[in-house]
């Protein structure tokens, strides 16, 4: 399994609301319920201005456009730069999935798309290395990306039986389809482990690493399935990914053995062998320095066991 894939199985992005959005006038919502969540969203009708809320710097996103908000931070969108905004956790319904909400009677800006809730456990750590904001353009020949959309844009319109699932799996398709126009055209400048999957010679370092986890991997090593000198290599890693390559490694397993522990019943020793750990010892310090507490608490509070 690639990278990518690696990853959004290990979030699980599950679609809780899958909906259009239909506003007219002058308008502004803070999109205040992102933690732990992934919205992606199109532009399919008009233009609106976006802009983190710590930040201020709008962007303006007309049709055509998709952006997803992977990290958590409040998002301020609306019909302006500078129009007051409602809190959205205030005035819209949680359970509104498969509908076309309607703001100021609609006809100006036409939205649809997902919101994902993701594992909370992981979520913080894989995701805080994400852009706060990835934008794709749909308009030119991103075919598959605007099929999807508009398939569900038709499953929100006629609501025909099944259209919530239809409309919820078509949000998958159109989230990576998303990530994957973002890698191709627009990841040059950012930093993280999603930003290094744009670079061909790093992706190849990273493809080796989440397909065999456990092999003892050397910063000589993996530079040579980077077709890269070690210094340039660890030098390029470090400044692409935010951490060096050993670094990235050992979290990326800590993950994998989070996942482990919270869904299966394997032993600790076993968990650490299979992830290319000597001695559990080994294994539990550098959980514990990673994931915040050692692998047995982990475990516990997983089940919903209060520590000991």
């Amino acid at each position: 399994m690639d990278p990518l894939s690696e990853v959004l199985s290990l979030l699980k992005p599950r679609s809780y609301i899958t909906a259009g959005f239909d506003a007219g006038g002058t308008w502004a919502l803070a999109l205040d319920d992102l933690a732990g969540r992934i919205k992606c969203y199109a532009v399919v009708k008009g233009s609106c201005w976006l802009s983190l809320k710590d930040n201020g710097v709008p962007i303006r996103l007309t049709a055509g456009d998709c952006f997803v908000l992977p990290s958590g931070r409040t998002v301020v969108i609306g019909s302006g730069p500078d129009v007051p905004a409602m809190r959205a956790s205030d005035i819209l319904d949680p359970n509104r999935s498969g509908e076309v909400v309607t703001c100021n009677e609609g006809g100006d800006t036409y939205l649809v798309g997902s919101r994902f809730e993701v594992n909370s456990r992981h979520a913080e750590v894989l995701l805080r290395t994400l852009p706060p904001l990835i934008r794709v353009e749909t308009s030119h020949d991103q075919a598959k990306l605007r099929w999807s959309i508009e398939l569900m844009m038709e499953e929100l319109r006629d609501a025909r039986p099944g259209s919530s699932l239809v409309a919820q799996h078509l949000s998958h398709m159109m989230l990576v389809q998303a990530l994957r126009l973002y890698l191709k055209e627009g990841a040059e400048n950012d930093i993280g482990w999603f930003a290094a999957l744009a670079d061909p010679q790093l992706s190849a370092a990273l493809a080796a690493m989440h397909a065999e986890p456990a092999h003892p991997w050397t910063l000589p090593g993996l530079a040579r399935h980077a077709g890269m000198s070690r210094s340039s290599f660890a030098e390029r890693f470090r400044a692409r990914v935010g951490e060096t390559p050993i670094a990235y490694l050992t979290r990326w397993r800590m993950m994998l053995a989070g996942e482990r522990l919270s869904n299966s019943r394997d032993r600790i020793a076993d968990i650490a062998t299979s992830l290319g750990y000597m001695s559990e010892h080994a294994f539990n310090t550098a959980f514990k320095r990673t994931m915040g507490c050692s692998p047995r608490r982990y475990a516990r509070e997983a089940a919903g066991i209060a520590p000991l």
